[in-house]
């Protein structure tokens, strides 16, 4: 009888003890998400990704990272944290930041930050550190318009605005800049900048092993990461820039993972039964910047002219060449769910509108437009615009660079003719167009004054209604206008190998590659 009543004692326990582990895992899937179980498992394997672009060691540190240029993202969502970034479904999550309110009068954002995290070497992560990150980080808005970084207590930080300011948050919480992305201060101070960027510090989900300049980054997993463990315990970013290396090394099974694959490289995955064929992007919109229209003595600088380059492009074409169909043609460079956004249809593909429209501006045989830039790597692409352009008596000269020169070129001003250019700068309308339509813009060749001084205005409004209004009426005038020559929001292919189970791509939409890292799986035996 006492044995019996021990083993019902026994049974009624270890049923306790299993209901109990269900509920305590049904809530960590709660608030982890659906791979939390998978994610408490220890770090195991090697996955290696195939870059398009060489990683400069600038990219390694967040203070290095340009405003409206999304780049550095690729590396700051391994090796560093945010306190609000963008996350899957939420365009600002609380990361290192539990939380961020606004004053009344719009004049203060306060952040409470999380207790208890640590630097990959140990340092204590405080509001120090918040402070010392924005100090550093490039960007002259966020700069001229944060009068003071109050430090309350080692986990809550202030900013204090000179005025009203509707995009601190925008600028701060998303990738349109890298402010809120955040290094260890002591350690910073100690190496300087280029031992930064040697071997970086951070609070990401993965921590910095090696890097070879040009060849390939080396990455292991942080066990303590605050989100969740990572899945994988190596990752590896190899820089292949020929895309024809590309698929080869990802038919080899020398890399898991394989960006950029266009065209018939994108067709060869799709039909390969081993691979699988993936999109991702959406962030990034291609047009055409017509860099002399502010010359009064260049054919561009009539808008006839810029509209009958727009005519030329067949957008669903050229998306179907490069990009399997998947790029969307658009007729604004802002996306269309940024807020503020203005819907506008694509100018239709009409070779013969577009000759008769040079005629009326006096070129009925066409003219010389000099040199035609692509944007790094899209080179291909490039000389598919220049094919389209010459067809109806547009004349160009393709012209590619390497990426940094590129950059650097372009934003000295230094380029002349047409450049086939991608704003890829996140947040909101706004934001979407400062760095290429006010005349102060990096990359601004000129500007209308019409148009600086309404969009001067609208960074001081706070209605939202009102702002909107403001945003929706500089988008339309530079439509009318032919600013630009929008094509499509891009979005690629890219290829995955056998050995992946979770790609995380467009877990963050729009985002253009792997994230977050910590989502990543292989498939395990």
């Amino acid at each position: 009888m006492v044995a019996d009543d021990s083993m019902r004692k026994n049974n009624q326990m270890n049923r306790w003890h299993k209901l109990a582990a269900a509920a305590i895992l049904t809530w960590a899937m709660t608030i982890g998400g659906p791979d939390v179980a998978q994610a408490q498992i220890k770090p195991e394997g090697e996955l290696k990704f195939a870059l398009y672009v060489t990683l400069p060691p600038a990219w390694l540190d967040p203070g290095e990272a340009t405003p409206g240029v999304l780049s550095p993202f690729w590396v700051l969502y391994a090796l560093h944290d945010a306190l609000v970034k963008p996350m899957p479904g939420q365009r600002m999550a609380p990361s290192l930041a539990e939380s961020w309110s606004e004053s009344e009068d719009k004049l203060v954002y306060e952040f409470i930050l999380r207790k208890g995290l640590k630097f990959h070497n140990g340092d204590p992560f405080t509001a120090e550190d918040v402070a010392f990150s924005f100090k550093r980080a490039k960007g002259a808005q966020l700069h001229e318009r944060v009068k003071e970084v109050r430090i309350v207590d080692p986990h809550r930080v202030q900013f204090v605005l000179t005025e009203p300011w509707s995009d601190f948050m925008t600028f701060y919480g998303t990738l349109a800049s890298a402010a809120g992305w955040i290094v260890p201060k002591a350690y910073t101070e100690k190496v300087g900048p280029d031992g930064f960027k040697k071997h970086p510090i951070g609070l990401g989900p993965y921590k910095f092993v090696s890097n070879k300049p040009g060849l390939e980054l080396v990455m292991e997993a942080n066990e303590d990461y605050w989100r969740k463990m990572p899945s994988i315990k190596r990752i590896v970013y190899q820089s292949i820039p020929e895309s024809t290396t590309r698929l080869a090394a990802l038919n080899r099974g020398e890399v898991d993972i394989a960006y950029l694959l266009e065209g018939e490289l994108g067709k060869t995955v799709k039909n390969d039964s081993k691979l699988k064929l993936a999109f991702s992007g959406g962030i990034g919109t291609f047009f055409l910047d017509f860099l002399d229209m502010w010359d009064p003595k260049s054919p561009w600088a009539d808008a006839r002219v810029r509209k009958a380059a727009s005519l030329a492009i067949d957008r669903k074409a050229l998306s179907e060449a490069d990009t399997l169909g998947a790029s969307k043609p658009n007729g604004n460079v802002v996306l269309r769910s940024f807020e503020y956004a203005l819907p506008i249809e694509p100018d239709p593909y009409d070779p013969a509108q577009a000759k008769k429209l040079l005629a009326e501006a006096g070129y009925p045989n066409g003219f010389d437009a000099g040199d035609l830039y692509p944007w790094p790597p899209y080179f291909s692409t490039g000389e598919a615009i220049g094919g389209y352009l010459g067809a109806v008596g547009i004349k160009t000269r393709l012209r590619t660079m390497e990426r940094v020169a590129f950059y650097s070129a372009l934003a000295s001003k230094k380029l002349k003719g047409v450049c086939m250019c991608v704003d890829a700068v996140y947040g909101n309308a706004s934001t979407r167009l400062s760095e290429i339509v006010p005349s102060t813009g990096t990359l601004a060749y000129g500007g209308f004054p019409d148009i600086d001084e309404l969009y001067k205005r609208q960074l001081g409004e706070t209605d939202p209604a009102k702002r909107e209004k403001m945003l929706h009426e500089i988008q339309k005038t530079l439509h009318e206008r032919t600013r630009f020559a929008p094509i499509y929001d891009y979005i690629w292919p890219s290829g995955i190998g056998p050995r992946v189970e979770e790609a995380s791509l467009m877990k963050i939409d729009p985002y253009p590659w792997s994230a977050p890292l910590e989502d990543v799986r292989l498939k395990r035996p």
